[in-house]
């Protein structure tokens, strides 16, 4: 049995951190899909940014939608969704398997958007009537501005994928807005079982106090992190509150764990995925971190729902000046900037490109 199996049988979801065309034309993502059992799949404009830039297979497309005068975000859109559409047919057989609850695809609106609430909530439902797939899920940023987005892409039936989560306190926040909206659609008498799952980053952590604390907490904090987020979530799933949602038909909204590849070079590169066992969850990884695991992986104890030691390796963090709660502040923010600098960045590819489809024609 490969060990990427092993995290199916305890109860978690493996997502690829991947799409592009080469990954759907050469029948690599059906084998990944049917040897390494992933059920999943989720991309962001820095993946699409490397498979544009990085390759000529989207160049006849390119061409096409430039001879319909198509450009910048609106040309951008219409091949993601070629390739997101295409991967969530792939995936359609686990999502009907599971009555809904895996075999999702993710979508990021602009990130330029993730401080502007109304036009977020415009383009998630423009780009979720496109899609035409159930099964697709739109990514919303956790921040201020995107929980109000949140709740009324809820609210309006269209299965979201938070992002840019990175503490307990966030992920609450975020599980908050997806209720309200969910309650307001069993107020309506709509039916409420809207897909969604809730992306908090984990080695990010690690990443912004590497050489800032002893060697003795390395590639400790995230997992800490995640391991209280995890508390908070089995906390949540158990509430009178949510239960009277899931009887009412809501389906649960799942934790997923992102950003899990080692950034660490001294670091095992599994690091993430063994810590992050976890029932009921997802773990979304890089190409490179699924094949690890599906080599030398090996699942171990599964996270501890009481948070484990968690609480004392965060202690541990405090007591050399490490503020969690800023920090969290300070990562989210850093990564809707990120986000934002990718998106020009792909941009920038798509103009280049078409410049020079349009001079070579």
């Amino acid at each position: 049995m490969k060990t990427t199996r092993t995290l199916l049988d305890v109860g978690q979801s493996l997502w690829l951190d991947n799409i592009t065309r080469n990954l759907l034309k050469t029948g690599e993502l059906r084998r990944y899909i049917d040897d390494l059992s992933v059920t999943g799949l989720t991309s962001n404009p820095t993946i699409f940014d490397h498979s544009i830039k990085n390759s000529n297979d989207y160049d006849e497309a390119i061409k096409r939608k430039l001879a319909g005068g198509k450009s910048g975000e609106q040309l951008f859109f219409e091949l993601a969704l070629e390739d997101l559409t295409a991967a969530a047919d792939l995936f359609r057989p686990v999502y009907d398997r599971t009555c809904g609850v895996d075999g999702w695809v993710s979508l990021e609106v602009s990130p330029l958007l993730a401080h502007d609430t109304k036009s977020t909530i415009a383009e998630v439902k423009d780009l979720h009537a496109r899609a035409q797939r159930p099964n697709l899920l739109i990514k919303i940023p956790g921040t201020k501005e995107g929980l109000p987005a949140i709740e009324e892409a809820i609210f309006a039936g269209v299965p979201v994928n938070i992002t840019l989560l990175f503490s307990d306190d966030q992920y609450v926040a975020a599980a908050d807005a997806f209720m309200r909206g969910i309650e307001r659609r069993i107020e309506a008498g709509l039916k409420p079982d809207v897909g969604s799952v809730a992306s908090l980053f984990v080695s990010r952590w690690d990443v912004a106090v590497a050489g800032k604390v002893p060697q003795a907490l390395s590639n400790q904090l995230g997992i800490a992190v995640a391991k209280r987020a995890y508390k908070a979530y089995l906390d949540l799933l158990g509430s009178p509150r949510w239960m009277r949602a899931y009887n009412a038909g809501a389906r649960p909204q799942r934790l997923l764990w992102a950003s899990t590849g080692t950034k660490d070079p001294k670091a095992s590169d599994v690091l993430y995925v063994k810590a992050l066992a976890a029932p009921f969850t997802v773990n979304t990884m890089p190409e490179s971190t699924l094949k690890a695991f599906a080599e030398h992986g090996v699942v171990g104890a599964t996270m501890p729902a009481d948070g484990g030691d968690c609480e004392e390796v965060l202690a541990r963090f405090a007591g050399v000046k490490i503020d969690v709660q800023a920090l969290s502040a300070q990562l989210q923010d850093e990564g809707a900037k990120s986000f934002v600098n990718s998106w020009h960045d792909l941009m920038g590819v798509i103009g280049s490109k078409s410049a020079v489809l349009k001079r070579a024609s």
